[in-house]
């Protein structure tokens, strides 16, 4: 069990947890997962933390075959521009390792916006915790377990 697996038991949040083999050598770790699992691109999201205005922290999920709009994103927070954070500081801060970060069950919750194709599938794919495992689970309970918001933030 993970972190991630832990609070949506505690939370009595329905979910389903997948396994696979993760390969070291993957390039994408979300890509990886879909072709793995046998998943749709547009199903399985990946977890971005990225830094607002040189201060806070935060997280973007958007589907794996899609680039995460640093304007967008920023405009979502509240800031003016956004950055990849240093991978260094996203595992501290979120207690995971990079290609395993979960949005669910981080360490300190940040603040997370979920881009609004999420809302067009009834269940949608994230990083379980740790590389090699996702999490399914309805788009709306994981906007109620991270007290997120949909918003457009994908790259076009």
């Amino acid at each position: 069990m993970t972190p991630a697996t832990k609070l949506l038991k505690k939370v009595k949040i329905e979910h389903q947890v997948l396994e696979y083999h993760h390969d070291p050598k993957a390039q994408a770790y979300g890509l990886e997962a879909a072709e793995k699992l046998g998943l749709p691109h547009e199903e399985v999201f990946k977890t971005l933390v990225v830094q607002i205005d040189e201060k806070e922290l935060v997280v973007g999920i958007i589907p794996v075959a899609d680039h995460l709009s640093m304007k967008l994103i920023a405009k979502a927070a509240g800031g003016k521009k956004a950055k990849m954070a240093d991978p260094i500081l996203v595992q501290k801060t979120t207690g995971y390792v990079m290609g395993g970060v979960s949005p669910i069950g981080q360490k300190k919750r940040l603040k997370t916006v979920i881009d609004i194709s999420a809302e067009l599938h009834k269940t949608m794919y994230v990083s379980g915790g740790k590389r090699g495992l996702d999490i399914g689970l309805a788009p709306k309970d994981l906007r109620q377990v991270l007290n997120a918001q949909f918003m457009d933030i994908k790259a076009e």
